[in-house]
Order: C-alpha cells, then sequence, then structure tokens
C-alpha cells in the first residue's frame, strides 16, 4: 500500500540536498537481556539512538551502554510505553524518527526499507505482519482475531486501508509528531490517554485523519527474545477500541491537528536519491 485514496501527492524539489538524519527510539522497561542484541543489530548509518527507559530495575541502560556507548538515555514523566514513545519522540533531533521495540521481536534489519519509502515521499511508514512478506511467529490466534477486528473497525470509521492496525514499528518524518498531539512527555502526575499501547492505534488513526501520505511495509514479527510481554490482551484490546471510539467523536483538537498537518504538507518533500545505504 503507497498511500490512501485522498491522500495528499508530493512535488518532488529537483535541488541537490543532503542524505536525511535518522533517529532511532527504542522504549525500555527491564529489558537488560533483549536490548544489548537489538542495539548490536541496528544497521550502520543511524545519527542517534535514544533509549527511554521506564524506571528500569535490571540494568536495562548499563547493558544499553556496554553495546553502544553512544545511545541517547531519556527518562519519561510517566508509566507507559505510549509515555516513553512521546519522550523520544520529543528527544528527536533527526529528520526521520524509527520507532522499535526493544525486545527482540522486531528486526532492525528492516529500518532501511523504511526509510527508502520516507526517501520517496511518504510521512508516515508502518510496519504490518499481514502483508506478502511479514509475519509473526509471536501473535496468538486470540490477538490476531481482534487485531483484525479493531483494524476493520478502524477502516470503516475512518476510511483507511490498514492491514495491521496495532503493531508498533513504524517510521517518520519528525514534522509527524505535531500531529500525533500526544500529551506533554515530561509532565507529571496521573497516567493520561495515550501513554499506554493504544498509542499506536492513537497515533495511526490521526495521521490518517490529517490525510497525511501513508504506505505500508511488509515486517515479520519474531517471538521476544526473554522474558514476557507487559502487553495485556483483554485489558490492552479495550483500551485500543475506547481509542478508536475516542478518536471518532474527538473535536477538541481537530483545530490543531489540521495547523500542523497544513504546515507539514508543503515542508515535505521526496529526498534525493541516497549516495550511501544503511548497512547492517
Amino acid at each position: 500500500m503507497d498511500s490512501f485514496p485522498g491522500g495528499n501527492v508530493l512535488t518532488p524539489e529537483r535541488a541537490p540536498r543532503q542524505r536525511p538524519s535518522i533517529s532511532v527510539v527504542i522504549p525500555t522497561r527491564n529489558e537488560a537481556r533483549n536490548i544489548g542484541p537489538v542495539l548490536a543489530a541496528l544497521p550502520s548509518g543511524l545519527e542517534e539512538v535514544i533509549v527511554v527507559d521506564g524506571n528500569s530495575v535490571d540494568g536495562t541502560v548499563e547493558a544499553a551502554r556496554r553495546v553502544r556507548p553512544d545511545i541517547r538515555v531519556v527518562s519519561q514523566g510517566r508509566r507507559g510505553k505510549g509515555n516513553a514513545l512521546a519522550a523520544g519522540f520529543a528527544a528527536a533531533t533527526c529528520d526521520y524518527i524509527v520507532m522499535i521495540d526493544a525486545d527482540g521481536s522486531m528486526d532492525p534489519a528492516e529500518i532501511p526499507s523504511f526509510v527508502e519509502h520516507l526517501d520517496r515521499g511518504a510521512h508516515y511508514v508502518k510496519g504490518t505482519r499481514f502483508a506478502a512478506g511479514g509475519g509473526s511467529t509471536d501473535i496468538s490466534r486470540l490477538r490476531q482475531l481482534g487485531n483484525w477486528g479493531l483494524n476493520t473497525l478502524t477502516n470503516v470509521l475512518f476510511g483507511t486501508a490498514y492491514t495491521d492496525l496495532c503493531y508498533g514499528y513504524n517510521a517518520f518524518r519528525r514534522e509527524c509528531v505535531a500531529v500525533f498531539d500526544l500529551p506533554p512527555a515530561h509532565e507529571q502526575g496521573q497516567t493520561r490517554w495515550g501513554d499506554g499501547f493504544e498509542i499506536e492505534t492513537l497515533i495511526n488513526i490521526r495521521v490518517a485523519r490529517a490525510r497525511l501520505r501513508i504506505a505500508e511495509v511488509p515486517s515479520f514479527e519474531s517471538e521476544r527474545c526473554h522474558g514476557e510481554s507487559n502487553l495485556r490482551t483483554f485489558p490492552d484490546g479495550l483500551r485500543v477500541l475506547r481509542t478508536i471510539l475516542r478518536e471518532r467523536v474527538r473535536r477538541r483538537a481537530l483545530p490543531a491537528l489540521e495547523e500542523a498537518s497544513t504546515a507539514l504538507l508543503p515542508t515535505i518533500r521526496p529526498a534525493e536519491p541516497r549516495t550511501d545505504t544503511l548497512a547492517s
């Protein structure tokens, strides 16, 4: 899927430009046994790797620094994966941002395929396990059925064409963060809506409503290397459902979203062809 029907068409810019820089954001919480192999497998050519630590008590940060001393470590203000990602996005300084999990289930070698679509003019590139070339050895039948139902509901309500709503391997241009309209990352206090595992659904819907150009790329999900996931099938599935319904009736932030997307679209052009490549 190259773009959604009705998406904005980008006008190529002919003037030569430098290759866009890339930040990778990795949310972590007690992933000391997993973070090292993930960092070691990242392709070369990345300008910035941000590890967001959710108050780990198992030495996650130390394990990460042993593999990549150059990482930036960021703390989150509240709890939850969504808040961790928001903190990472706020800290990122590069042109492109890639979000990837720390548990080893997502293959860092796929990052160049995400970047390629951004170079070709997409604003937001979404990994999918349910397209040709993708797959999963981790998702259960129950979770797959739930994902299919939530995915179908989203496509019907928002006129989208997603094939994998809840997968969290995505990449986007840094300007898209304004369109996400996430709660302030470092504000203290109780958990806010968007701080949990509903984060992927929330931003997927908001980029579609902003009519940004979206591409999907096949991705293969493996089982996490060590430990157990913090994802809870039924409670988090219900949060995703509530997110879909909340976004359907959401009006308060639409003017801000429209302003952000209007400002974003004219500034984004396909990058010039690369003279170098990311390498594993």
